[in-house]
C-alpha cells in the first residue's frame, strides 16, 4: 500500500470527501476513489466516512492506495473500421463510444485491444498500454485517428504533430447560433481549478490552444462547423466551444445538462486528416463520413427549418 496523508484548508471547508480527493490526487477517477471510501482505505480523523461527508478545517485525511495492477493489453477480436493501411502506419476510422487505449475502468474493448488482433507490429514508443498511438480522441469523438507501426514512422508523426504541419478538420454541431460565420479562438487550456477532471480555459498553469472554425449550416437553435486545430490540447474543441457559449450538442461534460436529443455523447467527428507520410515525405490526406446518428439529427433538424 501506498500511503497518503492530506489536510483540509480554509478552501475546503465543506466540500465532499470524494470531492477533496479528486481535486488532490491526480491519475485516479472519482469512482475509483469512491470505492476507496467504501472499501475503508480512507480515514478522516482515524475514522472511516462516507464519500459524502463534509470536510472542516484541519481534517486530517489518510489514503491507502492499492499497489497498481501491472497492466498489458491484450489483443481482442474488435472490428475496426480501416480507411488505409501501409507497412509504416494505418489510418482508423474510430467510433463514437470507444476508447483508444486501456488505462484505469477501461481495460479491454479500447482500440489498442483491436489493433493489437490485427497488426503483427506496432510502435513500442508508448509502451504495452499504449503502442502505436501517435494521437488520441476523445472516446465519445468519432473519426480519423493515424497509428504507428514502427517507432520510425511513430517518431517522425510525433514530430509533424508538435510541428502542427498535420491537418485536422472536425465537423461539429453547435448549441445556439454563431454570430460570425468564422473566427479563431486563441485562448490557453489547463485543468479547471474547481475540478481537476475537466479542462477549462485558464490563465495559470496552461497551454496555448487555437482553434479555427467556418460555419457550415444554420439551423433555428444549432450552428453546424468545421474546426481545424492548430494546437492539440485535451478537449480543446469542446472547452473552446463552451468559452464561447456555444457548447457542442450531447456533451456530458461541457454542454448543457438538459440535452434536446438522446446522445451517447457529443456531435464532434474527426472528418478529416492529413500528414506528410513518415518515409517517403508524400503529403497524404484522408476523411471519414459523418457516422448515422450524426446525420440523423442534422436531417431532424433541416426539416425543421
Amino acid at each position: 500500500m501506498n500511503t497518503i496523508n492530506l489536510e483540509a484548508l480554509n478552501s475546503d471547508i465543506d466540500k465532499r470527501l470524494d470531492v477533496f480527493l479528486s481535486e488532490h490526487i491526480e491519475g485516479y477517477s472519482r469512482t475509483y476513489l469512491k470505492r476507496l471510501i467504501e472499501d475503508g482505505l480512507v480515514l478522516v480523523k482515524g475514522k472511516t466516512k462516507k464519500a459524502n461527508y463534509r470536510l472542516d478545517v484541519g481534517d486530517k485525511v489518510l489514503i491507502e492506495l492499492p499497489e497498481p495492477i501491472s497492466l498489458e493489453a491484450k489483443a481482442e477480436d474488435i472490428d475496426i473500421e480501416v480507411v488505409y493501411e501501409d507497412e509504416d502506419l494505418l489510418v482508423v476510422n474510430k467510433p463514437q463510444g470507444m476508447v483508444v487505449h486501456p488505462a484505469h475502468g477501461n481495460y479491454s474493448g479500447t482500440l489498442v485491444n483491436g489493433l493489437l488482433n490485427r497488426c503483427d507490429g506496432l510502435s513500442g514508443i508508448n509502451g504495452v498500454i499504449r503502442p502505436g498511438i501517435v494521437h488520441r480522441i476523445d472516446k465519445d469523438t468519432s473519426g480519423v485517428i493515424i497509428v504507428a507501426k514502427t517507432n520510425e514512422a511513430h517518431m517522425d508523426l510525433s514530430r509533424q504533430l508538435k510541428e502542427h504541419s498535420i491537418k485536422r478538420k472536425y465537423i461539429a454541431l453547435l448549441e445556439g447560433r454563431l454570430k460570425e460565420e468564422k473566427g479563431i479562438i486563441n485562448a490557453p487550456i489547463g485543468r479547471d481549478p474547481k475540478d481537476r477532471k475537466r479542462m477549462a480555459v485558464v490563465s495559470k498553469n496552461s497551454k496555448n490552444a487555437i482553434t479555427h472554425y467556418k460555419v457550415l449550416e444554420y439551423f433555428q437553435a444549432n450552428t453546424l462547423i468545421e474546426a481545424t486545430l492548430e494546437t492539440g490540447r485535451t478537449h480543446q474543441i469542446r472547452v473552446h466551444m463552451t468559452y464561447i457559449g456555444h457548447p457542442v450538442v450531447g456533451d456530458p461534460v461541457y454542454g448543457y445538462k438538459k440535452q434536446k436529443f438522446k446522445l451517447e455523447g457529443q456531435l464532434l467527428h474527426a472528418g478529416l486528416i492529413g500528414f506528410a507520410h513518415p518515409r517517403t515525405g508524400e503529403y497524404m490526406e484522408f476523411t471519414a463520413p459523418l457516422p448515422e446518428y450524426f446525420k440523423n439529427i442534422l436531417d431532424i433538424l433541416m426539416r425543421a427549418i
